[in-house]
């Protein structure tokens, strides 16, 4: 895309310059199009009726595997076929090692042979077993997963009753169970989130659309503990969905949940990527802002407030197909905090899928997020990541509650976690954390990130 202030008309999909976000989140039309083309499962036309690709179109999506649209297509085409929408998986089992023959020369006299699986010698450990894949959820409890973040339903109440109406030992009764334990509201926030009505929709989320989808054709019904056991696994799809929305799908309730927090104040979306996130949260702003006074109105009227502003800002380390914002700074993040902006007291600052960093991927482990805490001088925290263990987030070994209970317990309170909808394999949450006089008193156990038992009985756990 166009630098900030070139003359050039600015290329917000590479391969297809004539593709404009605004045109395209305003075109229900074209949504719907998509939407054909997914039912029939072919994301190949649904991603190039989206974004005006040409027929012939051979980018290279680089992410975890590089790949095209039609070789995307093709797997898509596989099914389940060689384990692809293998998701979750049983207890591992442990079975003993098979025993050791007793070699034995033919001239031996009939003395004991030495065999070191003779019963005088202690057994070897059993060796664990690879665990099993479980069959695929029913498309009704995909369905129901879904539920949880369609704009129009309580995501609380869709929770319960996804856990509710599932059966006892199912994998939908794990899955509830498991996002149930996750998800906390803090009661000091009163929060009410408002649900989008029919005639009033909530802004154009097409993310949604196409990760509801992916949902659907990969037979995933949201994370657990079965889905985190067996090897770290995603799916060529992914890349695709990276590359033209983001890391991680914003969510209804995410979204008025970050414009509550922030009370009217700026949002820094810092690592902000292809800017989806900065795009969706000016877009519900907007959506939310007072009707202003007609031309007609008493002069003593007050002025409606300003929208409030949400700050992109990335290194530009990450390259993306798509760009959703045209203004992103290009900073080091640490240095635009500290330096630019004297600490951002005023500001909430976001982060959506921190880096990891340290090994091969250079810098401290856990680095950029650390950094970005010590550079920050404002009261509210808002991160998108992991809520397993799988390490894609943040940190490689904790996820963000652990680490702000176990390094800032005595100063910043979580307030929020709730899930985010995820890719399959992958389990996504929205943290938020406060402290100061804005947040609450800090009675957490800096171990674990739980509250205490004195505050335990008075969260919001829905």
């Amino acid at each position: 895309m166009a630098p900030n202030g070139s003359k050039k008309q600015p290329i917000y999909c590479e391969g297809s310059p004539s593709w404009n976000p605004d045109a395209y989140l305003a075109d229900p039309e074209l949504h719907a199009r998509a939407a054909a083309h997914l039912a029939n499962n072919d994301l190949k036309s649904a991603i190039a009726a989206s974004f005006s690709l040409r027929a012939t179109d051979a980018y290279v999506y680089h992410a975890i595997v590089s790949v095209t649209l039609p070789q995307v297509q093709h797997v898509v085409s596989l099914g389940g076929a060689h384990g692809l929408h293998n998701w979750y998986y049983g207890e591992p089992t442990a079975h003993a090692p098979a025993s050791l023959p007793a070699h034995r020369d033919t001239n031996e006299s009939s003395a004991p042979a030495t065999n070191p699986a003779s019963e005088s010698s202690p057994a070897p450990p059993p060796r664990p077993q690879e665990p099993s894949a479980l069959p695929p959820p029913p498309q009704a409890d995909i369905e129901a997963y879904l539920s949880i973040f369609n704009p129009t339903n309580s995501a609380a109440t869709a929770l319960k009753n996804y856990t509710a109406n599932a059966k006892k030992g199912s994998l939908r009764r794990e899955i509830g169970t498991y996002l149930s334990s996750k998800r906390f509201i803090h009661p000091s926030l009163n929060l009410s989130i408002q649900r989008a009505k029919p005639s009033k929709p909530a802004p154009a989320n097409p993310y949604l659309n196409f990760l509801a989808w992916a949902s659907r054709n990969l037979e995933w019904a949201g994370p657990s503990d079965s889905s985190a056991r067996g090897r770290p696994s995603s799916h060529h799809v992914l890349p695709i969905l990276m590359h033209h929305f983001g890391c991680a799908c914003p969510s209804h309730e995410a979204l008025e949940i970050l414009r509550a927090v922030a009370s009217g104040r700026e949002i820094i979306d810092m690592g902000s990527g292809n800017g989806y996130w900065t795009r969706l949260l000016r877009d519900y702003h907007a959506f939310h802002a007072p009707t202003p006074p007609s031309s007609s109105a008493s002069k003593a009227s007050k002025p409606a407030a300003p929208i409030p502003l949400v700050t992109p800002v990335d290194s530009a380390q990450s390259s993306w197909r798509t760009s959703w914002v045209r203004d992103t700074l290009i900073a080091d993040g640490a240095t635009y905090l500290k330096t630019t902006r004297s600490g951002a007291r005023d500001a909430v600052l976001l982060l959506v899928y921190p880096i990891v960093g340290g090994g091969v991927a250079g810098g401290r482990e856990g680095g950029f997020t650390r950094n970005m805490l010590d550079a920050y001088d404002g009261d509210t925290v808002a991160v998108v990541g992991t809520q397993n263990h799988n390490g894609y987030t943040g940190f490689r070994d904790m996820t963000m509650d652990e680490f702000m209970a176990r390094e800032h317990g005595d100063e910043w309170v979580k307030v929020v976690q709730v899930p985010l909808p995820s890719f399959p394999g992958k389990d996504e949450a929205l943290y938020v954390f406060q402290r100061g006089s804005r947040g609450p008193s800090p009675h957490v156990d800096k171990q674990t990130g739980a509250l205490n038992p004195v505050d335990q009985s008075k969260q919001e756990n829905t």
